[in-house]
């Protein structure tokens, strides 16, 4: 069994390269899970724990209508979805098929796929004891049957070995950002989801972010974003607040970027800037597998605290905090203390 999660974290890490394109790699993520449950289109959300899954981190598409992915958000919003994110994460096994029930909700779903020529999706949650990591959605085309039960669980399986492969993408990114801190840059959006404004700041964001030589996204997710946020936003008005709906790894965009949401008034005010310090951390330490105590140290580390002044802060002795900035260290990749806080402050 082991041998069997090592081969396929291999095949997922192998598709997860850096030198392909996203498009690319999506047809590749693709090719190896086709092989356990056959699919026609395939969409990959990943996120951390800390930033929740929202619009995620980042993500891979490979055949997916823009169209379906907007009208099925459209219908999970207005509350006709029966296997939304939320849904799957009170299940024992995330995992959920849409458009193969006849239930009065999942009959509304089997419309909207129907009208973009589907027949059912898989969703599986990505989760593990640390939290959520993301959802993989496979689609099959109205020529095909729904998918079953039995190929839902072995899409289950897939899970561990998905996760673990997004980490290894993640961190094998580069340290130090390679692309420049832009001025921090808003994007104001409507109640009807349209862009009002945008400042200079959040355009020459944008060009960086999705320029034709950066690994980014496709340029219809580019198009779509604004809108999808500002809905986010209004659906979530009520709940938790405080931390950035997507934090983008460096891996991504060249370094980390941060895009937050919060209601104006009646519109949407969204801000785009460099993931630095309190922001950057959570999510920085989930991906790496920074431990709630090597967290302190860096927490301490970043407001410019000594290693004397972390011993007394920390009831730690000098030497236990040495080790945990060796573990630091060797999960991270940074030299020394001067690297890592570069990397998360510069």
């Amino acid at each position: 069994m082991r041998h069997n999660q090592d081969r396929l974290i291999h095949q997922f890490a192998s598709a997860l390269t850096h030198e392909s394109h996203p498009d690319k790699v999506g047809e590749e993520l693709s090719n190896v899970i086709t092989s356990h449950v056959a699919h026609d289109a395939l969409r990959l959300v990943a996120t951390s724990p800390a930033t929740g899954l929202g619009l995620g981190s980042f993500s891979f598409w490979h055949q997916y209508d823009p169209a379906l992915n907007t009208a099925l958000a459209l219908n999970r919003y207005a509350g006709g979805d029966p296997s939304s994110p939320v849904d799957l994460a009170r299940r024992t096994i995330p995992i959920g098929i849409v458009g193969g029930d006849d239930a009065p909700s999942d009959r509304l779903v089997r419309k909207v796929l129907a009208a973009h020529g589907a027949s059912s999706e898989l969703r599986l949650l990505l989760r593990n004891p640390r939290g959520v990591w993301g959802i993989l959605c496979l689609v099959r085309g109205e020529d095909r049957a729904p998918f079953t039960p039995e190929e839902a669980h072995r899409a289950s399986k897939l899970g561990p070995a998905l996760v673990a492969a997004l980490q290894a993408h993640v961190t094998a990114g580069p340290l130090l950002p390679q692309s420049p801190a832009l001025a921090p840059g808003v994007i104001v959006v409507g109640a009807d989801h349209k862009v009002r404004s945008f400042t200079p700041q959040a355009r020459a964001w944008l060009q960086q972010m999705w320029a034709p030589d950066q690994n980014g996204l496709p340029d219809w997710i580019a198009t779509m974003f604004p809108s999808t946020l500002s809905r986010e936003v209004r659906a979530g008005v009520n709940g938790p607040i405080g931390h950035s709906l997507s934090c983008a790894p460096a891996v991504t965009f060249g370094r980390w970027v941060a895009i937050d949401g919060q209601m104006l008034d009646d519109d949407v005010a969204i801000v785009i800037q460099a993931a630095r310090g309190e922001l950057l951390l959570p999510s920085f330490c989930d991906w790496h597998g920074i431990t709630p105590r090597e967290r302190q140290v860096i927490e301490f580390l970043v407001k410019g605290a000594t290693i004397p002044q972390l011993a007394r802060i920390l009831d730690l002795s000098r030497h236990t905090i040495n080790d945990h900035l060796k573990s630091v260290f060797r999960k991270t990749g940074a030299y020394g203390r001067a690297e890592l806080l570069a990397a998360l402050t510069a």
